[in-house]
């Protein structure tokens, strides 16, 4: 696994850190913050050079996406999902990649693909679209939107709308991940979105695209489904830190008996190796399709998503490790790790974190079956 410069600076990590709660208690992530992420590049780690991007490897983004976690898991979540929108834009046709980009290349992109609360239709030259979706993350940072809906007959496609076409509404009231911003994205007017500025599902599975780089021949899932999960694993590093040092830090802590408390070394240990397992299997992943020129095959692809899958389930067992033997002090609210216990447990609620249908498909598919997902 090869190593990048750090494109976060420690300056800017403890800048997140000290926004940490006030972006809780504001439900929303602080300008201050986006804007240092901004100057830093993060937001164009994945962006073609084209466009002013510095065409990073998923490998160093989903590490400085870690970083960030380390600080502040919502600050990670929701500005790595705005960040790997970069990504499915330069998919797209090069007219709408102008669009969003000509200007410069911190153009800040929201989203949601949950269709369910969509109406689309085709209509010459385009499409319309109205409905509701809910979990756009950072979205009040953002002057475009992606959103996913149905055409009949035509299938899923991926809608790119400018700020100026949709509402943001506050309903982000939640137990974790509360900084995120995740609010729900609302068009009640049905718009005129062209063609132009629309993504075909199938063209993400097939890896249709038009860029020099081979890195954009990967299929953007794989992006995708590590984004919604990857934080979690930067969270835990810090939970395990909380933890380890409220045991060690306390006035009232016998030292000799702690360091012969088989069930404390047990905890940390387990927590440890979780957390050095889901990171090497991410990494290994994107060592292994970069070596096979970003073209992985379909089994593989398969594989990888059931893998991405499985993150949040591991951090959800190794955080209760740790909460179930934390004191008396961790129930009060606001308590730190506290905090961080539910940040990671809302991030099973992302379908992407749902293992079931995933294990499923590559089961049935090493027994000779047909792949039924086409978001790998």
């Amino acid at each position: 696994m090869s190593t990048h410069e750090p494109v976060v600076s420690q300056q800017i990590l403890d800048l997140i850190a000290s926004k940490s709660d006030e972006q809780r208690s504001n439900r929303k992530m602080s300008p201050e913050v986006v804007e240092a992420l901004k100057e830093c590049g993060f937001f164009k780690m994945l962006l073609p050079k084209q466009w002013g991007g510095s065409e990073h490897r998923p490998q160093a983004f989903f590490a400085e996406q870690m970083r960030i976690a380390e600080a502040d898991m919502s600050t990670a979540w929701a500005c790595g999902i705005v960040a790997v929108h970069a990504f499915q834009v330069a998919l797209m046709s090069e007219e709408a990649q102008r669009e969003v980009y000509g200007d410069g290349p911190n153009a800040l992109i929201s989203s949601s693909y949950n269709p369910v609360g969509a109406k689309a239709e085709m209509c010459e030259g385009g499409f319309m679209l109205s409905g509701r979706w809910g979990w756009s993350s950072g979205s009040d940072h953002c002057s475009w939107a992606l959103l996913g809906g149905v055409i009949p007959g035509d299938g899923y496609r991926t809608f790119l709308i400018p700020r100026s076409q949709y509402v943001i509404e506050d309903t982000w009231d939640v137990m974790g991940l509360q900084g995120t911003g995740s609010n729900d994205v609302f068009i009640e007017t049905p718009i005129f979105v062209p063609e132009h500025r629309t993504h075909k599902q199938m063209d993400g599975f097939n890896c249709v695209h038009d860029q020099e780089s081979a890195m954009y021949d990967l299929s953007w899932a794989q992006t995708f489904v590590r984004v919604v999960n990857t934080a979690a694993i930067g969270a835990l590093k810090h939970a395990l830190k909380i933890f380890i040092d409220t045991r060690v830090g306390t006035a009232t802590t016998d030292m000799t008996k702690l360091a012969g408390d088989v069930e404390t070394q047990e905890r940390i240990a387990r927590a440890m190796n979780t957390t050095a397992e889901l990171e090497a299997v991410m990494m290994y992943n994107f060592d292994k399709m970069e070596a096979a020129n970003w073209k992985p095959t379909i089994e593989e692809r398969i594989l990888y998503r059931y893998q991405a899958s499985l993150v949040i389930d591991k951090a959800i067992a190794a955080i209760d490790t740790l909460f179930d033997a934390a004191g008396g002090r961790s129930v009060f609210k606001n308590h730190p790790l506290q905090n961080l216990w539910h940040d990671i447990h809302i991030a099973r609620c992302h379908v992407a974190n749902n293992p079931t249908a995933f294990s499923r498909n590559l089961g049935s598919v090493a027994l000779g079956m047909d792949n039924k997902d086409v978001f790998i």
